[in-house]
């Protein structure tokens, strides 16, 4: 494989980094599973929620639905009713109980259900929540994209 500037290298299809800049000596290298490919792989095995039953637990205080969008999404585009904020940045340090950050919000038996503008990032959040421990993860079907294209409610 071809190895760039950067101490990426092609190999089989693949990105792989090498711990060394620029040669394709030593160093740690990790496969890299870029867009698309990675989300797909986070959807798997993951349970998706529709907007009605996200709807539906949200309202009989059986789900905690937690939006993982930027502050700038949350200001252009509006907000899911009662959803909690906990930007991507910060959501496994706040899920955490062992964590400085943790927010007891996550202390639950609800079903916390993520979600983003596309249902991208969820899929990544919730893998990663389930991969600290969370029992009881879902992200809503489609994101708020579809949630807003549906013309269900927007504060």
């Amino acid at each position: 494989g071809w190895w760039g500037r950067t101490g990426e290298r092609w190999v089989a299809g693949r990105r792989v980094w090498s711990g060394e800049r620029g040669r394709g000596g030593g160093g740690l290298r990790m496969a890299v599973t870029a867009g698309e490919e990675g989300v797909r792989g986070g959807k798997e095995g993951m349970e998706a929620r529709g907007g009605d039953e996200v709807w539906r637990l949200a309202e009989a205080g059986e789900g905690l639905v937690v939006d993982i969008r930027d502050p700038r999404g949350l200001e252009r585009e509006g907000r899911f009713p009662g959803a909690m904020h906990a930007p991507r940045g910060m959501l496994e340090f706040w899920f955490d109980p062992a964590s400085p950050y943790h927010k007891e919000a996550f202390a639950t038996d609800k079903k916390i259900i993520l979600f983003c503008a596309g249902a991208w990032r969820s899929a990544l959040a919730a893998k990663a929540l389930k991969d600290m421990g969370g029992e009881n993860i879902a992200e809503m079907d489609g994101g708020f994209g579809a949630w807003k294209k549906d013309g269900r409610p927007v504060e």
